[in-house]
């Protein structure tokens, strides 16, 4: 993927947070794993050997994921907002026409999204859907699986 992809300041702290885990916390243990399964001796049949370099190499893929996510990442600051309409970064409130409930959701970047604390991506067929809608406008919107 290239170019920038939007995200929130939250999220990219989040990311920024996540990456100083990851080199300062996770990549020390493994190594640490490493060493005293290389103090075991023979590495030709050391299954704790093998096991915590597939762990090293894992853990690198996810710090150069997360790195070229921080690299990309295009910060939407929430003060910058109109929230006259619907657009990233901001949260909605819906209302379901037919059995009244209400829900709100914030339009976020696709690696912040978490439904079940009220993020949706911004790709996500509901927030397309409500990007450039205004308060009150209705909006029809068909989720898949709900026929």
């Amino acid at each position: 993927m290239t170019g920038k992809v939007p995200m929130t300041r939250e999220g990219y702290e989040s990311l920024l947070k996540e990456l100083k885990r990851l080199k300062e916390v996770e990549r020390p243990k493994i190594i640490k794993e490493i060493a005293e399964a290389r103090s075991h001796g023979d590495l030709s049949e050391n299954a704790e050997y093998d096991a915590a370099k597939e762990k090293q190499g894992m853990l690198e893929k996810k710090i150069g994921e997360t790195e070229d996510k921080i690299a990309k990442a295009q910060i939407i600051e929430s003060s910058d907002i109109d929230t006259s309409r619907v657009v990233f970064g901001v949260s909605v409130q819906l209302k379901d026409e037919g059995s009244g409930d209400e829900i709100t959701y914030r339009i976020v970047g696709a690696d912040e999204s978490d439904v079940k604390m009220g993020k949706i991506s911004v790709n996500s067929p509901l927030a397309r859907a409500l990007i450039g809608r205004e308060v009150n406008d209705l909006v029809e919107v068909k989720i898949p699986g709900h026929d």
